[in-house]
């Protein structure tokens, strides 16, 4: 009797033990080829994009992107596209505009200066009134000086804060209302064939670094686009109702970095 027992007893303990090595093998296998009967997940496909100038579609991720708007290179996104917008600048609309005369390009910059309130954006943010102002936003509530100017209506092609930042109002083949009455070496209505650009200032303080900076980047941008630009400001062309840029603007230095030829600034170095 005793035998049988030691005999069941050893049965049952090979038993145990087969069925434990058992386990062990298909756990090893699991480990090499987990969940074998489960399909492999998809893939999603990248999002593709378009640049804003050339219209070609590319991957998002390899997409330059300023302000949601996607372009293929960096030299795409510091241009200016075929509808005249420069894509490094904030884009913000200004109603006040209109085309330019037939078979009219832009050949001259005019460069002027503007601060909302006048003189106050030591103190006070006025690159945000600025472009109220330019979009027949403005409150005429918020400053004693705005209720004097509420009915203007007055755009420019592009801003440069005293932060550097570069702000587009309009396309560069339409008509910005910057000059106003004017005339430039005999040619009357500059609006017409101009390019305006402010820089945040009041004519009684040197303008920042940064704007000169940008001011520097913008230019060649303006150039590669539209050969023999001559450059002026607002006084040349208005001497009698402008003083902008006024004497804290220094020619020498925008000539000396943006490398403009000195034949096309007609009113010479000399700051006014």
């Amino acid at each position: 009797m005793f035998k049988w027992l030691l005999l069941l007893a050893g049965a049952y303990l090979f038993y145990r033990w087969l069925k434990g090595k058992k386990q062990i093998q298909a756990g090893r296998g699991e480990a090499h080829n987990p969940r074998p009967n489960k399909a492999p997940k998809a893939i999603e496909p990248e999002g593709m994009v378009q640049c804003q100038h050339c219209k070609v579609h590319l991957p998002k991720s390899e997409a330059k992107i300023f302000e949601e708007r996607f372009y293929c290179s960096k030299e795409h996104l510091n241009a200016i596209d075929q509808q005249g917008w420069v894509g490094s600048a904030k884009w913000r609309p200004s109603p006040n505009q209109d085309v330019r005369p037939e078979n009219i390009s832009p050949d001259l910059v005019v460069i002027h200066h503007i601060s909302l309130p006048p003189s106050e954006f030591r103190s006070t943010n006025s690159s945000q009134y600025i472009i109220d102002f330019f979009q027949n936003q403005l409150d005429s509530t918020a400053h004693p000086y705005f209720e004097e100017i509420a009915g203007q209506k007055v755009s420019s092609h592009f801003l440069i804060t005293r932060t550097g930042e570069l702000i587009q109002f309009v396309s560069t083949q339409n008509k910005a209302w910057h000059a106003g009455v004017s005339s430039f070496m005999g040619r009357e209505k500059c609006n017409d064939f101009s390019i305006g650009i402010e820089l945040e200032g009041d004519g009684e303080t040197p303008f920042e670094e940064a704007q000169y900076q940008a001011l520097n980047k913008l230019i060649p941008i303006l150039e590669a686009c539209y050969a023999n630009l001559q450059f002026a400001g607002h006084s040349d062309i208005a001497p009698d109702r402008k003083t902008d840029p006024g004497m804290y603007f220094d020619w020498k230095k925008f000539q000396k970095e943006t490398n403009v030829s000195l034949k096309n600034l007609p009113y010479g170095l000399t700051s006014r």
